[in-house]
């Protein structure tokens, strides 16, 4: 977790973090049941990661992106653009296991395209946001973690 900018003192950003956190330990364990050729492992932990994301991805795209596509249009609509795509590789799980038998490596290359998400979001997106956004703004973004909840245990239950 970063601490360099400040943004963690905000408990959205904090709770953002935390499940950005929570998905990377779960990319470890897609990882582990790959190498031990466990694809229902694989696909247990890819269901787990959209859960996580499910809530996560709705503060984004209708809390903190709306203020941020203001200022970076482009880079918003790439990091939503990279949603659909996760969404879509991980959203093969939700069934059971894939058949297909290109959906393991097509799930760790996406998994490793995620990393580079989550480090675009932290190391760019979340400082952006507490530079530029108002009272009010964060405000509106916590309303829908209100709404939406999260998938981890704690504060933003």
């Amino acid at each position: 977790m970063c601490e360099y900018c400040g943004c963690q003192a905000l408990a959205t950003i904090r709770d953002l973090t935390a499940e950005h956190d929570a998905v990377v330990n779960l990319i470890g364990a897609v990882r582990t049941a790959h190498h031990d050729g466990d694809a229902p492992g694989m696909a247990a932990a890819a269901r787990a990661i959209a859960a996580v994301l499910r809530p996560h991805t709705e503060v984004e795209e209708r809390g903190l992106f709306p203020f941020m596509a203001v200022e970076f249009p482009d880079h918003i609509a790439v990091l939503e653009a990279e949603h659909r795509h996760i969404e879509a590789v991980l959203g093969e799980a939700a069934g059971g296991t894939p058949t297909d038998p290109t959906w393991p490596r097509r799930l760790l290359d996406t998994l490793g395209r995620l990393r580079a998400h989550i480090l675009k979001e932290q190391d760019g997106v979340f400082p952006a946001a507490l530079a530029q956004l108002s009272g009010e703004e964060w405000e509106a973004v916590e309303a829908v973690r209100t709404r939406v909840g999260t998938a981890l245990p704690g504060p933003a239950d």
